[in-house]
């Protein structure tokens, strides 16, 4: 018997067979610790003449404090005359895929989901699962009984997806907003596989015995390889000059040329910080990409325009206008889909180009002029492959000119015509050096 402390748990070994330490601040309440070394919480009780005990969640994703308010909500259920145990089995049973999901969000907001690199979900990817939660999952399969789901119930539910059974245009909470939900192989691989997710984490919950989407074939998603020619490059940059020139605000022209220029998710760099940019070692120091904490070499040419930026009081590259000005919280420009439709516009770009495109012609172009595909997924932080280390302080000098080679390439396509003409003089500044 010991209280409970995050240090105490952390410093239990594993042994076998498993075994229990329980805490002497409120009886009942201990962790389990299992051969494998993972430890759970549970909480023990008696109700009608029998021992039970109810599983409260995983050291780690939980902490001591929060697994001992848990437990003192289900031993004063007890207190009460209740039998937790009882009805978690009765819930069980009961429990509906939409009940399930429900269960799922509100685990992953307290950040007991793990997502990539076994961090917590972050809020843009919850908003994304609520999406395909409500707009998929739920209308097709919400009703049923989570013990009642089989294989087949998950592969007709991929089928009816894929044909666009749950297609529709909806409003947003956003003022003129609207959602647009398809139907296609690459949304019901997407949506299968969270579903197969929170039938994972009813797995995990003692809900079901076996994941029934486990096994079952999901579509090939549709591989974006769209990439832009010499001549759609320039007319993308002919269109972004332009829209300077007549008055297009700096922050809705400037993010397309660091797209291009760097191969960055859309995401990135709308939303980096002044923080994140460091012109003396040539990177860009993302807290929050995709992939966790990554740093990306910054080519000369995307450097040089970055420093040409006007700072205005705010803690982004590219603020929204009137963010701060009343005494709000500043925020990032949220209007790089409205900016990109205008630029997209103006210059005849064929539809399938999209802002994803740019990062995926700066890879393009890398292989054009010969570079090995893992140096090419390194320059645009590809999943596993980005520099990662918090205690790098100056990128490889061979990297940043590797990457500026490729961004030298892409702006000269951005800024020539294809038969050979020089840039003219609403070309961006460029530098060979920061």
């Amino acid at each position: 018997m010991a209280k409970l402390t995050k240090t105490l748990v952390e410093g239990l070994r594993p042994g076998e067979p498993d075994y229990f330490v329980w805490d002497d601040l409120l009886p009942g309440f201990g962790v389990r610790v299992w051969p494998t070394g993972r430890k759970t919480y549970v909480a023990q009780y008696r109700a009608s003449g029998r021992t039970r005990r109810v599983k409260i969640g995983q050291h780690g994703p939980l902490t001591v404090e929060e697994a001992r308010k848990e437990a003192k909500g289900i031993l004063g259920d007890v207190a009460r005359g209740e039998d937790p145990q009882e009805d978690r089995m009765t819930r069980r049973k009961s429990l509906t895929l939409r009940e399930l999901c429900d269960d799922y969000l509100a685990a992953a907001e307290r950040g007991l989901i793990l997502g990539r690199g076994g961090t917590p979900k972050k809020g843009s990817t919850l908003y994304i699962d609520r999406g395909r939660i409500d707009r998929h999952i739920k209308p097709i399969l919400g009703a049923k009984l989570v013990c009642d789901i089989t294989p087949a119930d998950v592969a007709r539910f991929i089928q009816d997806v894929t044909v666009g059974k749950t297609a529709t245009v909806e409003k947003t909470d956003k003022k003129r907003g609207k959602a647009i939900v398809e139907g296609g192989s690459g949304t019901a691989a997407r949506a299968a596989g969270l579903l197969g997710g929170i039938l994972s984490y009813a797995v995990t919950q003692g809900v079901i015995p076996i994941n029934p989407a486990s096994g079952v074939k999901k579509p090939a998603g549709k591989k974006r390889d769209r990439r832009l020619f010499p001549h759609e490059y320039r007319a993308l940059g002919l269109a972004l000059a332009a829209a300077a020139d007549e008055g297009e605000p700096e922050y809705a022209t400037a993010p397309f040329w660091i797209l291009a220029l760097t191969g960055c998710r859309k995401e990135e760099v709308f939303a980096l910080r002044w923080s994140d940019v460091d012109l003396a070692g040539s990177a860009l120091r993302l807290g929050d990409s995709k992939t966790g904490k990554s740093v990306r070499p910054l080519p000369h040419a995307a450097a040089r325009i970055l420093a040409a930026i006007q700072r205005h009081d705010s803690p982004f590259v590219f603020p929204a206008p009137r963010a701060g000005q009343t005494g709000g919280r500043p925020q990032a420009f949220k209007g790089a889909r409205g900016a990109w439709e205008r630029i997209h516009k103006r210059a005849g770009l064929p539809a399938d180009i999209t802002m994803h495109t740019l990062r995926h012609g700066f890879g393009s172009v890398g292989g054009d002029l010969g570079l090995a595909e893992s140096t090419i997924k390194a320059l645009i932080g590809h999943a596993g492959t980005s520099v990662t280390s918090r205690y790098i302080h100056r990128l490889d000098a061979v990297l940043v000119e590797t990457a500026t080679r490729v961004a030298d390439e892409v702006y000269r396509q951005m800024t020539t015509d294809p038969e050979g003409e020089a840039p003219g003089a609403d070309a961006p500044p460029i530098s060979s050096s920061v």
